[in-house]
């Protein structure tokens, strides 16, 4: 079987990795779902976690998921922002299913978070405000990105090189760009265990993150 041989006639199950960097109780738990992600974002800058702010986003259009890593760039008591191509395939499953799921996958503690929620558009000034502090050559590729159309390379690279004879010096946001916030409506924290006996302690709820009477926490089986 496949399994039993694995990549490089490794087998599968040797590949298996025993869960026992710690434990998750509800006496743990910080007081509202955006503390406790404070506290475990935070372990995760400090533990050796390759950008902890990525995320993989899950969005559909109909019967077909599809998802892929994006990057965080703000949380507070509204939700999850990230940034993007308004014309990018994410963006148009988003508007037709405003539903979103996150997994940030953070390995190295044997930790990961698992969001669902409902996603607004974020204001155009915000997404103003948050372009103006990107780097030079991330605003250039803002403009040259069709983002998901198809695209040679020789294409890409003229396109930017066109975007930086246009603007050689502020480049002002596009009007196809902007950013997207999932609202919560359960926040999963999840904690390997040996055994696969893992902690999965979820905030259900709605609302604030920060307000502790919006939200109830379940523990559910590994």
């Amino acid at each position: 079987m496949w399994w039993d041989r694995g990549m490089n006639d490794r087998p599968l199950a040797d590949m298996r990795v025993h869960y026992d960097l710690g434990r998750l109780e509800e006496s743990d738990l910080a007081g509202t779902p955006l503390a406790q992600f404070e506290r475990w974002f935070a372990d995760a800058q400090s533990g050796g976690v390759i950008e902890p702010n990525a995320m993989v986003l899950g969005t559909s259009e109909g019967n077909m998921p599809s998802a892929r890593t994006v990057l965080l760039k703000d949380v507070d008591r509204d939700g999850f922002t990230f940034y993007t191509n308004l014309l990018s395939q994410k963006s148009v499953e988003l508007r037709l299913n405003p539903k979103a799921s996150l997994v940030f996958p953070w390995y190295a503690l044997h930790r990961q978070v698992v969001v669902l929620g409902e996603v607004v558009e974020v204001s155009r000034a915000e997404a103003a405000e948050y372009f103006a502090v990107r780097p030079r050559g991330s605003q250039l590729g803002a403009w040259a990105s069709q983002q998901s159309q198809p695209v040679t390379r020789d294409e890409l690279d003229a396109a930017y090189e066109q975007a930086a004879a246009r603007f050689p010096h502020e480049v002002p946001i596009p009007e196809f760009w902007g950013g997207w916030r999932i609202r919560p409506t359960s926040i999963e924290f999840w904690q390997g265990r040996e055994s696969r006996l893992h902690d999965r302690l979820r905030f259900s709820g709605s609302g604030s993150l920060d307000d502790p009477a919006a939200w109830r926490v379940i523990r559910l089986s590994p």
